[in-house]
């Protein structure tokens, strides 16, 4: 492992491309590093994953949305679109920009936490896309994969932007294009002006996630798919991008994070060592934000301390709920974040997934957590359930935060201390570190837990033949041939999403 150091250099010192981030993130993506046979596995499972949670989310609004931006955009030899007629090719960059979009509507697939949070999944629909249109094997589109992966932990190990409240797709669109410039095999300096262009276009603010979140929390991730893919091709045909874009004294780090004087650390791989970046990421369980995953998995313990919860007699009987959590947890979906729309039963679903209050309400009434069920709006209406949400605080503990950003594994923990306090004065509570599907967790995901969720979120969507062709392609992602990309688009039941499209208004794109 290399530590790269990132620091503001003046114009006047024209800092060398061998020392700029860009160009060593640029030297991962175009090197031959040896296959890990371990990573190349969970590389399958994570396309399982998000072709899983795509299909769940193919009717609903913002995904129809986005399907029908794309349409118009064909193109020969183009790429495939999740939910759409398998003869319908688009250009590369609007497939990945609906199927990002399906992909990351229900917040349903993988993460991965550190000095910022991060879901690595969302590279695979801009690298399948071009892969796909290029006529790529599934050899190169896993290639492309681990180098995606590998820059993407890299970039959120070392270099915080939620304190700044830039919004987590700025290391999105740079790991993509390094992963889009291991796939098309590209020379070192193409691959330096794409990440320069990519993390230039795609730098927005938090407020994505924050108040009233919209659906464009949804988009943002597909749109730095779209941003990075036609980044790179500028770069191939020669165009440049601002320089450094890491280290300028007007670039992302001075003005934008910590200032002239930080210095950030990114661990990169050495020359010759495996590309292993995707075995540190998780995926979910539960269709909520990832810090809720422990404490879902808590509260459904915690019911059975707590008989009748699920009554308006039961919540009486509760004077107070306290989360004693890090300091991420409590600010962002927490009571801490002064959010008054993580309080509200009328709030948007996107706001509702964000707000542990919430969450943990109705998982202590229901045992479960269902992507449909838990956030339907009569669901989270019921007087019951508002009144113990409102019950329910959360408060930073030093040691918590401590722990959420340990680098020593045996430590790190996105979890937290749960107390109830009872009106007759009991006062119950239980704590749980890591979510049961963790891979430290009590019952970590693997291949068959991959699939049993690709075949409960297909279910109603895609027939039992067309899930057994879509499993059987993806287990055998590297070896398949261009011509056979297309299958890990599972065939769908069009009835059963052509009312989503059928009633929405036009726009531009016709």
């Amino acid at each position: 492992m290399i530590e790269h150091v990132v620091r503001v250099s003046p114009s006047a010192e024209r800092l060398p491309r061998d020392r700029q981030l860009a160009w060593a993130l640029a030297e991962v993506a175009t090197a031959r590093a040896p296959l890990d046979s371990d990573a190349a596995a969970m590389v399958t499972n994570r396309v399982i994953d998000n072709a899983a949670v795509a299909m769940a989310s193919l009717s609903r609004r913002a995904v129809a949305v986005a399907r029908a931006q794309t349409r118009p955009h064909q193109a020969a030899p183009g790429a495939s679109v999740f939910g759409a007629d398998p003869a319908l090719r688009v250009s590369p960059e609007w497939a990945a920009w609906a199927n990002g979009t399906a992909v990351r509507e229900l917040d349903f697939h993988d993460t991965y936490l550190a000095a910022d949070y991060s879901h690595p999944g969302d590279n695979i629909p801009p690298l399948l896309a071009v892969a796909q249109h290029v006529g790529a094997d599934g050899a190169d589109l896993l290639r492309g994969l681990l180098v995606a992966y590998e820059v993407h932990v890299a970039l959120v190990t070392g270099i915080c932007l939620h304190k700044h409240k830039i919004d987590h797709v700025a290391h999105l669109s740079a790991a993509t294009a390094c992963g889009l410039g291991a796939l098309l095999r590209l020379p070192t300096e193409v691959v330096y002006q794409a990440i320069g262009q990519a993390v230039h276009t795609t730098t927005a603010t938090r407020q994505s996630r924050k108040g009233e979140i919209s659906s464009w929390k949804a988009f943002a991730p597909a749109f730095a798919g779209k941003a990075a893919i036609e980044a790179v091709d500028r770069a191939m045909r020669g165009e440049g991008a601002p320089a450094p874009i890491y280290e300028g004294e007007d670039g992302f780090i001075a003005w934008l994070l910590e200032g002239p004087d930080a210095a950030y650390t990114v661990p990169l791989p050495a020359p010759g060592e495996p590309l292993r970046g995707i075995l540190r990421t998780y995926t979910k369980e539960h269709s909520a934000e990832y810090q809720a995953q422990a404490l879902i998995d808590l509260a459904r313990a915690m019911r059975e301390k707590l008989p009748g919860i699920d009554t308006a007699a039961g919540v009486e009987r509760v004077e107070s709920i306290v989360l004693h959590t890090s300091h991420h947890t409590h600010h962002v979906i927490g009571s801490g974040a002064n959010d008054p729309q993580k309080y509200d039963p009328n709030a948007s679903r996107e706001t509702l997934d964000h707000s542990i209050p919430y969450i943990l309400a109705v998982a202590l009434q229901d045992g479960a957590w269902h992507h449909i069920g838990s956030y339907d709006p009569q669901r989270a209406a019921r007087p019951d359930t508002v009144t113990l949400w409102r019950k329910i605080t959360t408060v930073e503990d030093p040691e918590w935060t401590r722990r959420y950003h340990s680098p020593d594994p045996a430590e790190k923990a996105f979890g937290g201390r749960l107390v109830v306090t009872l009106t007759d004065g009991t006062v119950l509570e239980d704590s749980l570190a890591l979510a049961d599907a963790h891979p430290d967790g009590a019952r970590p995901f693997d291949r068959p837990a991959y699939v049993r969720k690709f075949t409960t979120l297909a279910d109603g969507v895609v027939s039992a033949e067309a899930q057994h062709d879509f499993l059987d392609a993806a287990a055998r992602l590297a070896d398949l041939t261009p011509e056979h990309l297309s299958a890990l688009f599972p065939r769908v039941d069009h009835e059963a999403i052509a009312q989503a499209d059928d009633v929405l208004p036009k726009g531009i794109f016709r």
